[in-house]
Order: structure tokens, then sequence, then C-alpha cells
């Protein structure tokens, strides 16, 4: 495909995305014209997004970085003059070596998450690496790491329903998630369950474009989504609306969780949700009465305090009403772990001498570069945009100005992150690597093989950990083997049965495979919890100091579950700040088509907080706490309930302008699994 200058060829969407779209590459003169979507897939079946069908602007975008470069101005000021490649290995090596001598391997640490989705750039040669040398670790958690932790307590096994079965479903509830923007094609197949005959009804904080195809809106507010699952509890009990036998035959704790929600009356968590009792009742009703029902959970609601219980919490739901034994019934969180591939064959971690090395959570990145002891003197970010998308970017910006923190940045442009860095090396796009993906929805493996030569001086993560290496004088077979011995690896994994027969031979030819979900028969016999069990009353949680059944946990600021938000605060209102519908995180805020498209980050402030601050619509404000602030404009809307303030959208810093929404979300972790707590966010909000 790389050597032919005409024709249209397969590959796959890299983005942190559920779809993990197949696309097809149009190329003319050797260079992509156009990305369309690849009818023959068999689940995203030639749909795609605005994001993806704008990717060759990003890929062939004047601002690319094209060769390596060495800072000449002053941190952050994005100064820098070209190198070449070898003078840019040996300063990494050399500072690396010396760091080692004098501080210790854990002086070093790498950040990096999903930005791009191949399993070769973000878990291979870099994880190889990174153990080899003995660097400190981390905890890659800022996305669903709470909720899939408040999963695996109730659940075990880290997969749920299966896309196709979602055609089958009456009910369907999209729980905390504007899937319209970040799972379209889970909405296409909602819509046509819809024309057979089901109903949509959505649970969010805003109508967004997701609540508002709902045949049923339910707005709530922030962080209470345990209370409203507690309270249909409540009713389904209090009704005799639960699946007795499945609970006596797949559960474990219903007795206890029986009694513990006779307190969630709907008219107790009515004061706390602002959804209405008579709302609940009916809710939880439509829920026991209508089969199959299904519940898709977004990432939003596992983005606060309580977020790891929320999750939780809804997924106890099904079994109370025994929808997992309906096809099309049940619930979605995640459905990776039918895709699990062979880690250690991937990543090494026997290359490592010491384990017991610290392990440091990318969300607390700012405190950790300003207060940790011994302190971090040298990062290497790839594949992620912290100074954008880590949480208190303040933090993160003073820890990054840090003179004597020597920090590479692996990247395809200047990001607002890149601009801090002393080394600068190009990164490859996707379309010129060759790497594997999966997807965390659909139960698909695709390869992709380059489909155009590398842009400038580019090299993948593979290549520059590969020289790396060589380098530092790590010999090991590991650092040698090539990205098809490294894909074999990966898919050698018999400990996972649901890979059987994918290959590397076989995706070479047929470009996507699907998993062996035969195995899927077995669901809820092959549980991997303590008691094997749907476990709604959990002796682990009891162990880590959680609550063992579904509590609500009120958030750490601003909400006391009685009150309403912040009331008494000096910050008294709750800020989200959920995906916009052209950008993924910080992907493409400078593709200049979408961010027209775009146009510029908005503040929906509900019209009774408008008014108390004497704001209209269209007014430049100023969104602050105690952390930062934020420059945005005012766009007065009732999308959400009063005391809920909402930005869309994770924005580069251009022009001088101060538009992180991060600036204002704190860097706590959430209630298990060292997740993120965006959305558990106060503040105020004023004209500028």
């Amino acid at each position: 495909m790389i050597h032919e200058e005409n024709g249209i060829f397969p590959a796959v969407c890299p983005l942190d995305c559920p779809d993990t779209c197949g696309l097809l590459l149009h190329k003319e003169n050797g260079k992509i014209v156009k990305v369309t979507g690849n009818p023959d897939h068999p689940i995203t079946q030639g749909a795609i997004c605005n994001k993806v069908r704008n990717m060759a602007e990003r890929v062939y975008h004047p601002e690319r970085v094209l060769y390596p470069m060495k800072r000449i101005g002053a941190k952050g000021e994005g100064k820098f003059e070209r190198i070449t490649w070898d003078e840019a290995i040996a300063e990494i090596a050399g500072r690396f070596q010396e760091l080692t001598r004098e501080h210790g391997p854990e002086s070093i640490l790498p950040y990096n998450f999903y930005g791009n989705m191949g399993i070769l750039s973000v878990e291979g040669m870099d994880r190889r690496f990174f153990n080899r040398l003995g660097a400190s670790k981390l905890q890659r958690a800022i996305c669903t790491a709470a909720g899939s932790a408040g999963w695996e307590y109730t659940m075990g096994f880290g997969g749920g329903t299966s896309p196709e079965e979602t055609l089958k479903a009456k009910l369907i509830i999209v729980w905390g998630g504007n899937i319209v923007s970040t799972n379209m094609h889970q909405v296409a197949l909602i819509e046509k369950a819809r024309k057979q005959g089901a109903k949509l009804v959505v649970i969010d904080v805003h109508r967004n474009r997701t609540g508002q195809r709902a045949d049923w809106f339910i707005p709530l507010y922030p962080g209470t989504d345990s209370a409203l699952a507690l309270g249909m509890m409540h009713v389904l009990f209090a009704r005799g609306l639960v699946n007795e036998e499945f609970l006596e035959r797949y559960t474990l704790g219903h007795e206890e969780l029986r009694e513990h929600v006779k307190t969630y009356t709907p008219l107790h968590v009515s004061a706390i949700t602002g959804v209405p009792a008579e709302d609940i009742e009916a809710l939880a009703i439509m829920y026991a009465e209508t089969s199959p029902a299904y519940i898709h959970m977004g990432n939003g609601l596992q983005h606060h305090d309580n977020g790891g219980m929320a999750i939780r919490t809804i997924s106890c739901l099904p079994a109370l009403t025994g929808q997992w034994l309906v096809p099309g019934g049940g619930a979605f969180k995640s459905n990776g772990a039918y895709a699990n591939m062979n880690s250690d064959a991937l990543e090494r971690p026997d290359l490592r001498s010491d384990d017991q090395v610290r392990t440091i959570n990318m969300n607390r990145i700012g405190e950790a570069l300003l207060t940790l002891d011994p302190p971090i003197r040298s990062l290497f970010v790839y594949c992620s945009n912290p100074a954008v998308v880590a949480p208190d970017t303040g933090k993160v910006e003073q820890g990054l100005r840090r003179e004597d923190l020597f920090t590479v940045v692996h990247d395809l442009f200047l990001t607002d992150t890149t601009k801090y860095a002393d080394i600068v090396l190009p990164a490859t796009s996707s379309f010129e690597n060759t790497d594997l993906y999966v997807s965390y929805w659909h139960h698909y493996v695709q390869l992709q093989e380059p489909v155009i030569p590398v842009q400038g001086e580019s090299k993948s993560n593979v290549e520059v950990f590969r020289l790396l290496a060589a380098a530092m004088g790590f010999g090991e077979e590991a650092f040698q083997e090539t990205e098809e011995e490294m894909i074999r690896q990966a898919l050698n994994y018999p400990d996972n049965p649901y890979l059987e027969g994918i290959s590397l031979e076989g995706l070479q030819e047929n470009r996507a495979m699907k998993l062996n979900m035969a195995h899927q028969q077995r669901y809820l016999d092959a549980l991997t919890t303590p008691s094997g069990k749907i476990e709604l009353y959990s002796a682990r949680m009891a162990d880590a100091g959680l609550p063992p059944l579904p509590t609500y946990i009120p958030l750490y600021e601003g909400y006391d579950g009685v009150n309403r938000p912040g009331e008494g605060s000096p910050y008294p209102l709750m800020f989200v700040s959920p995906p916009n519908h052209s950008f993924l995180n910080s992907t493409f805020g400078n593709v200049e088509k979408l961010t027209t498209l775009e146009k510029s980050p908005l503040l929906q402030i509900h019209p009774q907080d408008a008014a108390a601050r004497g704001i209209e619509d269209g007014d430049d404000v100023i969104v602050w706490n105690d952390r930062g602030s934020y420059q945005i404009k005012a766009n007065v809307t009732d999308k959400m309930l009063p005391g809920t303030v909402v930005s869309q959208g994770l924005w580069w810093g251009r022009d001088g302008q101060r538009r992180r929404a991060n600036a204002l979300t704190p860097d706590r972790l959430a209630d298990m699994g060292g997740g993120a707590v965006f959305f558990s966010t106060v503040v105020d909000v004023k004209r500028q």
C-alpha cells in the first residue's frame, strides 16, 4: 500500500473512541485526498464521524512537527531549533544515564495515554524501555479507572452486552454519556431498535445531542447518579418487581441490599437528585416491565468523587430484574476485556530489576512535579497533552516550567505541552505505521499497515524507543523485535479464549477479524468476582474501606446531597466540562475546519443563574475558583438544572487566551481506581 501512488486502501481509526472504525483512505499521487468509512466493516459499515473525515488535514497540517528540535527559548515560549535524530537520541540517552547515576532511574517518569489507540504505540516498546530503565511507573487512570473498578467489584469480568444484541432491546437507558458525539455507531443501533418499537431514555446532567434525541430525558444534579439508581432499587424491591430466581442463583447479597435500599425512598432521592419522585417511580416501573432492557453507561458519571460507586450501583440494576438472561438486555460499561492481549509479552515487566518502584497517578502530575520527594527530574510525554487534558492545569504548567525538569515530548504538533519541552521528537501518524487495534465496544480486532510514507523525519513510538534502548546499551532481544513479531506475541494468549483463531496472517488477509464470542454463552458462569457471582454485597469493598453495598456518597465539594449545589459556598455553581462534538479530548483542537464548526468555547448557564449575575447570552464571562480561571462566552440555556454550568471541549491555548477548562478542575482522586474527578468542580461566573 505504501508504495502505490493511487487507489483506495483500508485503514483503522486510531482515536480513543469505542467505535474503532474501519476506514478507506483515498490516495492520489501518493497523498491521502479523502477519508471515508469502510462499508465492509461489520459494525461501523461505512459510517464515520466528521472528525475522522478531516483526518487528512491533520496528517498534512502545515504546523506538523517534521524533524527533531531542541529548545532555545524559555520553557513555554515555544522556541526551538532543528537538530538531527542522532543529536536528539544522544542528548536524551546521556541525560537519562546521568540522572540514573546521580538520582536513580525513578527520577524519570513516562507520561502517556491513548492519543493513538494502537497497541504497539502505547503498550509495546515504550513499556519495555521504561521497565528496563527502572523508571517510575505511571498509573494511567485519567479516563475510565473509577468506573472500571466499580464494575469489577460488582461483575468481575470487564465486559458486558455486545453491540449487536442491543438491536433487540425494547428499552435503552443511556446513562451519563453523550454517545451521539462519542459512540455514533451505538446510536445507529439504537435508532434501528427504536424503529422496532424501543424507547430511549437518557439520564444526564446536560441535555446534550444525545439527550435531545431521547423519548424521555431525565436531568439530574452532577454526582447524584448512584442515588437515582438506589431510588430505582427501592421501588423495584418495594413493588415486588425483582427477579427472585435470578437473585438467588446468580447474585450475592440481595437480602442485604433489599434491606439497605429501604431508606432510599423516591421522595428522599428526589431531594438529592432533582428528579421528581413520580419520575423515579415511573422509571423503575418502566425498567422492570420492559424487556429486553439495556443500560449503556457513559464516561461522564464516573468523573466524580463518587464515580466508581456510581458505576458500581447502576451495574447492579440488571441483576435485580434478571436482564442478563434476556438477549438484548444487560448493561455496558466497557467490552475491553473480551480483547485482552498478552500484556506481559508486550510490555516485558520481567525486564524491570526492581518492581518496588514508586507509582505516580497521572491525574496528580501537577502536584507530583511540584512536591514529590525525591523529585521527578525528567518527563517523557507521548500520546498525551497534559497541559490541556490533566486536571488542575495551573499546577501542571507550573511543574512543566521547572528549569531542572528535563522534558521530552514525542508528538505530531507543538501542543500546549510540547512548548515546555527541552527536546521535541516528531511522531508519525497512525497511517504511517504498522499497529494492532481492538475496540472497547465492539468485538473486532484490526490491523493497520502503512498507507503513506513517513512524513519528514517522523518516527513511530516503536522506533523511538528502539533507538533509545540501543543508545542506552540495552542489548536484550526484546528491543530488536519487529512490529510483526510483537503482534504475534500479543495475540498468543491462551488465557483469553475470546482470542482463539485471531492471527497476524488472518488480519493481513481480512483486515478485521471477530473475536470468538461463543465463549460469551458462559458469561454468568464465568464471572471473576471472588464468589463467582454478581456481588451486590462486596466483602472486597469492605476490606478496602468502602461501603460493601451500593451507597450514595455526597461529593467532596459543593454538594452535600441535601442542599442545592454550592449553597453557602463561595463557589455556588457545579462546573461540568464534557467533550464537544468536533474534538476528541484535545485532538483536532488545531484543525481549522473543526474549530470553525465549534466556533469558540461556550459556557452554558441556566437563565436563573445568568439573571442573578446580570449575564446575557453572548457575554464574555470569567469562570473561576481557587484553582484558576477560564475566559469564555456565555450561552444562556435551560439544558441543565439551575446551579449547573457546562463547557464542552478541551481547547488549545491560542492568541494568549486562557481557554483551559481544566484550570478549574481538581486533581483529587475518585473513590476507587485512582480515577479523575473532573466534574466534581465548583465555580462562580461573572461578566468580564
